[in-house]
């Protein structure tokens, strides 16, 4: 799994909408974020940057350095 948890989450889904691959998924009955698909997942930070209250952690040995395009 390249996410470790999804601690402290408060159901607000910016890291399911933030996704690119479609790995992170809101559960129905608890209301908080959910890894589905963790070998889909690409490290691209966007779920991690988008969480308005830091509940994503990326294990330091998957992370890779954030790549922007934009310079």
């Amino acid at each position: 799994m390249t996410i470790n948890s999804i601690n402290g989450c408060i159901g607000c889904e910016e890291c399911v909408k933030s996704c690119p691959c479609d790995v992170i998924r809101l559960d129905k009955e608890t209301g908080k974020a959910v890894i589905l698909y963790p070998a889909d997942c690409q490290i691209c930070h966007l779920c991690r940057m988008y969480c308005p209250v830091d509940a994503i952690e990326i294990r330091p040995e998957k992370s890779i350095p954030v790549v922007v395009s934009w310079g």
